[in-house]
């Protein structure tokens, strides 16, 4: 076992932040799961060792900071973006906001020192863990960004089979798992083996529901999912609205003709964030001409909406006759991107948008009973569907041309693979500039198109399965099993002291 005791100054805070980047790589798109184990065992042992608690706090929170900064590289793409302006936040933007999240680690480096050293002390640190990962949604608009049960979304079947229990535990119900599993295997060989024979139930029960899995007899639409990789640079200034506008009219009449070619189902037309370079709701004009392309068929499109004084980012419902069926305002805002918390005193926005009144589902002629969300509202799990009224559906519009090619638009994909299988639902993700893809209700992938293509992507919309055991209660489950880990850490102790 490791000994951290002689480690001190810079050696234990490169080793701290060493063990968070290692960490960091278990996580899409990289998914080296063999680290994972490596690093939570590291922060384990030095907070067990360290001299104090705030000793154990700092490499909490140093560890934070490797594994944060490492996975939310990819924020830098943003502020590259609109580098003239902000030039100077460059080298802040992946530790900035890490030194905002790094925090939630402290909690389970100290808590796991107050249980004896054992199993107890395996339980706390996960069950804080768990319940402090959780606790992200409160922060601002909430940021539960690569929560570790996202390591287990691995490419093609592996990854269909291992995400199954989603279902039930949810992705927070997944990380108590991992860390759990991650720790176990380090306390001896009967320990290992446990862990080795809960790893072959869980692909089973993950192959087991893969298999029996049985779609309602609910027939969902045809989407004509339009990408028109229009560059960021011109989605902000507009250089070229009416070019890329025709782009996106261009692509809709192809999709709409490939999609009544293969008969059967009726098609539905989806746009990404931002596909609209305007006020489409004040625009009868473009709107006509969006129905013109769609031949019949309905348009869900991305634009910017204006009402009195606040602005919002919407999807719209389009009509075949150019009339508007439907708005959904985005709810949840990106912070720093859509809004500027309160914890800057200093405005870095050019401006700022006005949250949505919430999740609706949209009951309308061609779309069928569908679920609309923007781009960030995908991550968070159990509030992706409107309370007592579930669709049979999902769809989210986003704009990852933000972040480049690469991880993020990636780690983005893999939350609406994870809210298929929670929720029993099938989503559809129409992206900008890509990845655009469409799961089923099991997380299964049955249609992509990659990063970086102006094109458009025809392919039925799945069924959905029964309402999930996780869909029923929600995020109640993993917090009710990892406040139960901390508990059966501290109930021994408690026992103890009234002998």
């Amino acid at each position: 076992m490791i000994s951290t005791l002689p480690i001190r100054g810079w050696r234990l805070a490169g080793l701290m932040l060493l063990a968070g980047a290692l960490a960091a790589l278990s996580l899409p798109p990289v998914h080296f799961l063999f680290l994972l184990p490596v690093g939570l065992m590291v922060l384990y042992r030095v907070s067990e060792d360290a001299r104090s608690w705030k000793q154990a706090a700092w490499c909490g929170f140093l560890f934070g900071m490797g594994f944060h900064t490492v996975g939310l590289y990819w924020l830098t793409n943003a502020i590259l973006t609109r580098v003239h302006e902000f030039w100077w936040v460059v080298p802040f933007a992946s530790p900035g906001v890490s030194l905002l999240i790094a925090p939630f680690i402290c909690v389970p480096a100290v808590l796991c020192r107050v249980v004896p050293s054992g199993w107890r002390r395996v339980l706390m640190f996960a069950g804080s863990w768990t319940v402090m990962d959780m606790g992200r949604v409160f922060m601002f608009s909430g940021f539960p960004w690569n929560p570790l049960g996202s390591d287990l979304e691995l490419p093609g079947l592996a990854g269909d089979v291992l995400i199954q229990p989603a279902a039930v535990l949810g992705v927070d119900g997944l990380s108590l798992a991992l860390v759990l599993g991650s720790l176990a295997v380090f306390r001896g060989r009967r320990a290992t083996l446990a862990v080795l024979a809960v790893c072959v139930l869980w692909i089973g029960a993950g192959a087991w529901r893969l298999s029996s899995a049985t779609p309602l007899s609910i027939t969902n639409p045809r989407a004509v999912l339009v990408q028109g990789n229009v560059p960021e640079a011109e989605v902000i200034s507009h250089a070229d609205a009416v070019g890329n506008f025709r782009r996106y009219l261009s692509l809709t009449a192809q999709g709409v003709q490939k999609a009544y070619a293969q008969g059967g189902r009726s098609p539905v037309v989806i746009w990404p964030e931002s596909g609209f370079p305007g006020l489409l709701d004040e625009d009868t004009l473009a709107r006509q001409m969006i129905a013109r392309a769609a031949d019949g068929a309905p348009s869900l499109v991305g634009s910017d909406r204006q009402s009195g004084k606040d602005w919002f980012n919407s999807l719209i419902a389009v009509a075949p006759d150019g009339s508007i069926a439907g708005i959904y305002d985005k709810s949840r805002l990106v912070p720093f991107g859509e809004y500027q918390p309160w914890i800057l005193p200093f405005n870095v926005l050019p401006g700022v948008l006005t949250p949505g009144p919430g999740l609706k589902t949209w009951d309308l002629p061609g779309l069928g009973r569908v679920g609309p969300m923007v781009c960030y509202e995908i991550i968070f799990s159990g509030s992706v569907t409107a309370r007592n009224d579930r669709p049979d559906w999902l769809v989210t519009i986003s704009n990852d041309a933000w972040y480049g090619n690469s991880a993020g638009p990636r780690q983005h994909l893999a939350t609406g693979r994870m809210r298929a299988v929670e929720e029993g639902l099938p989503v559809v993700f129409a992206n900008n500039t890509g990845i655009s893809a469409i799961y089923d209700a099991t997380g299964h992938e049955t249609a992509r198109l990659g990063w970086g293509l102006a094109d458009v992507l025809v392919s039925d919309i799945p069924s959905p399965l029964p309402p999930t055991f996780f869909s029923r209660f929600g995020r109640a489950t993993p917090l009710a099993l990892a406040i139960l880990c901390m508990i059966l850490a501290l109930f021994p102790a408690v026992r103890s002291r009234h002998r």
